[in-house]
């Protein structure tokens, strides 16, 4: 890093402040209302997103002691956490591939409901742009036991913090985020 340039998760909420975080009336994928929206894609699609989102989301997987082989989550949301979590593997002893999930299965071609690097048995951590109640994570790791794989936790970038997380825990599945809603709306 050069010497003055903030810390990667401090570039990180920078930049989900200044590109991610909506300010208005909208209505959330959980039919939710509320004067924030959080278009994560803003900041995982941007080019320093993708870096800053792969090695700070690869960090937490390490720290979390998850020893996954695959990540991802359902589409769209999830792909470019996983992409970037993956490229920043690349370079280690046991990198982390990429996969994702379908909303529902192809009718067509292999019919698969997982896509990309994914194995029956392989140990895989579920990621999230933004979770809000758990639904999209929860309905990615029933996928993914479902085709024969192990659900070791659940990484999202923002947590909303609206119960997404402890719906998750009752589940049986260990949560992490990289921000939350609440340190985005600080200041600003």
């Amino acid at each position: 890093m050069p010497a003055g340039a903030a810390p990667p998760r401090a570039r990180l909420v920078a930049l989900l402040k200044a590109r991610s975080v909506l300010h208005g009336d909208f209505q959330l994928a959980s039919g939710r209302r509320s004067p924030h929206y959080v278009d994560c894609r803003r900041t995982t699609m941007h080019a320093e997103g993708l870096l800053l989102v792969g090695e700070l989301g690869l960090a937490a997987i390490r720290e979390a002691g998850w020893p996954a082989q695959a990540v991802g989550g359902l589409t769209l949301g999830a792909d470019p956490v996983a992409y970037a979590i993956a490229r920043a593997s690349a370079a280690e002893r046991s990198p982390i591939h990429a996969f994702t999930v379908r909303k529902e299965a192809k009718e067509h071609g292999t019919g698969r409901r997982i896509e990309g690097c994914f194995d029956p048995g392989a140990a895989a951590v579920i990621v999230e742009d933004v979770i809000t109640t758990g639904a999209s994570a929860l309905a990615a790791a029933a996928a993914v036991r479902e085709a024969g794989g192990t659900v070791l936790g659940v990484l999202a970038v923002v947590d909303r913090e609206e119960g997404g997380p402890e719906a998750l825990e009752r589940a049986g599945l260990a949560v992490r985020s990289l921000v939350s809603l609440h340190e985005l709306l600080e200041g600003g």
